[in-house]
């Protein structure tokens, strides 16, 4: 199941649900979070900013290509947008499968994925000003191993 939502998520709720399988042996689950500083500047908020056909499609496909590399009961996606305050919960990945080698690199390949080829664009905003955020250098690198 992929969301892309306004309103937060519940992670107790979202584990659960991964749980529902007598199939599963393993559960695989990360959540980004809002930092307060980058590169040592102090950050307020983030403000992200989607096109839903565009971001429904790339998550359908992101998650589709981590079903095909590992054997995967169920996947979770959930990315917000919107403005989101420094502490708030962005994303959550969450893989279960029979084994966990499975569910660590599926949740791993998801996350480095969704940072480099989903099309969400982030506005950081703090008392110097608003500035839209470039993609990282490290993020591509991340991604490209996967290759």
């Amino acid at each position: 199941m992929i969301s892309v939502q306004l309103e937060d998520f519940n992670l107790g709720d979202e584990y659960q649900q991964l749980s529902d399988d007598s199939e599963t042996g393993a559960i695989a689950t990360f959540v980004g979070r809002v930092r307060g500083s980058e590169s040592g500047s102090g950050i307020d908020a983030l403000y992200l900013e989607h096109y839903p056909a565009m971001t429904q499609k790339s998550l359908e496909q992101i998650v589709e290509l981590a079903k095909q590399r590992w054997n995967l009961l169920q996947v979770r996606l959930i990315h917000r947008f919107g403005k989101l305050e420094a502490g708030a919960q962005i994303v959550f990945v969450g893989v279960s499968s029979s084994h966990r080698s499975d569910a660590f690199a599926a949740c791993e390949f998801i996350m480095d994925y969704l940072k480099t080829s989903a099309p969400f664009w982030k506005k950081s905003i703090s008392d110097a000003g608003e500035t839209w955020v470039d993609a990282k250098e490290s993020d591509q690198d991340r991604a490209s191993r996967w290759d």
